[in-house]
Order: C-alpha cells, then sequence, then structure tokens
C-alpha cells in the first residue's frame, strides 16, 4: 500500500521469520515482502521483489552478509539492515562501510527492530544511540566541534585508527585521544562506531550529488 515499507528477510529459521511474519502484519507501515534462507539467494528475490529493506540475519557468518552488502551497494536501491546477536566494533565499521544502512541485534525488543526498519525505510541510518544525536544534532551544538575535532571525525568515518589518524594529521596519537575525548563530552556519543554513523551531520560534511550517485 502507499506510503508502506516492504520488508525482505534473510534469515536461516523457519521460526524467526513466522514470527518476524506475524510482527509485521500488526503494523499499519511495514510489509513483509518474502524470505530467504541465505545470502546467496538474496539478490535473485530483491531483483524480482523490489523491497524497501533488506534484513540481514549476520549470525550465520559475516563474509556472506558482507558479501551481499557490497552487491546491494552497487546494484542500489534496497537499503540493508544488518541482524546480529553480536558484532564487533571494527567488523560494524566495515559493515557499515559496505553499505549497511542500520545494524540492530537480535537480542533488542521487537519494537527496537521495527523502529530502526522504519528508519532504514525512510532513508536513515539506524543505530541504537540515534535519539541522542539526534537531540545533539537539533540543538545545533554540532557546530561547537573545531575544524580539528571535525577532521578526526571525517576519518573515523573512514574507518581509520588513532595510528592513522595520528599520521594523516600529523600530530601525536595521544593528541587524537584528547581530541576524541573532547568529542565524545561534546556529542554525548559513546563510542567511535557511534561517531562513525553519525558523523558526517557532525562533521558537517554534506554529500554532494556525485558522491551520492558513486555511493
Amino acid at each position: 500500500s502507499l506510503g508502506s515499507i516492504s520488508v525482505l528477510v534473510c534469515e536461516s529459521q523457519p521460526i524467526v521469520i513466522e514470527g518476524l511474519q506475524k510482527v509485521l502484519a500488526d503494523t499499519n507501515d511495514l510489509v513483509f515482502a518474502g524470505a530467504v534462507s541465505r545470502p546467496a539467494e538474496a539478490l535473485d528475490a530483491i531483483q524480482r521483489i523490489h523491497p524497501d529493506v533488506v534484513l540481514i540475519d549476520g549470525s550465520t557468518g559475516l563474509t556472506a552478509a558482507l558479501r551481499l552488502l557490497g552487491h546491494l551497494k552497487a546494484t542500489g536501491p534496497a537499503h540493508p539492515v544488518l541482524w546480529v546477536v553480536d558484532l564487533p566494533e571494527m567488523d560494524a565499521f566495515r559493515a557499515l562501510q559496505m553499505g549497511a544502512r542500520g545494524i540492530v541485534k537480535k537480542t533488542l525488543a521487537t519494537n527496537t527492530l521495527l523502529e530502526c526498519l522504519r528508519a532504514v525505510g525512510a532513508g536513515q541510518i539506524w543505530m541504537q544511540e540515534s535519539d541522542q544525536v539526534a537531540d545533539f544534532l537539533q540543538r545545533k551544538d554540532a557546530s561547537r566541534l573545531t575544524p580539528r575535532e571535525k577532521e578526526v571525525v571525517r576519518l573515523i568515518c573512514r574507518g581509520l585508527r588513532n595510528k592513522q589518524i595520528a599520521e594523516n594529521l600529523h600530530i601525536a596519537p595521544g593528541t587524537v585521544k584528547v581530541h576524541l575525548m573532547h568529542v565524545f563530552e561534546k556529542t554525548g556519543l559513546k563510542d567511535r562506531l557511534a561517531l562513525a554513523v553519525h558523523g558526517r551531520e557532525l562533521a558537517g560534511v554534506e554529500l554532494s550529488a556525485s558522491d551520492r550517485a558513486g555511493s
């Protein structure tokens, strides 16, 4: 129906698929568009169904999930959400760089998953800290970041570690830590991952049309 968000699920356990189907059926705006059991089968289904969002189970192995993310980034328009039991920070970075638009834990409440699907379906990037960030951006405190702090945030968005950031900016690794401490204090964000998700807004990096076309 008009204004609804269709969701294709990539999940190996029938009971989980059935549960999700029931949960989506109880909403007014989310539609269960189908399910595949392996990431490898998802591409065909996406071309057939044209879902708005693809919920990808990452618990069967991250490699296959990341490969699917890479394909989706290249072929467009379905927005991928990674559904994981747990995800180390560096893997989450990789997933975001590969084009994941949301990362949500399977241990979270159903409502949180629905919130994520809605946000991603509406074209946003979603992670658990998003509420804080939205508040922060609305307060316009983002402009309080110094130019150097914004540079650090930009490099974090590219997945660089402190040592690499230090080399890039010709400063000491200890100085990078101090800048990061200030950024966390000013933004209220908890970790590098949250920064990576929201760094574009924080660092005031507006994507140009050509960037968007290439992303």
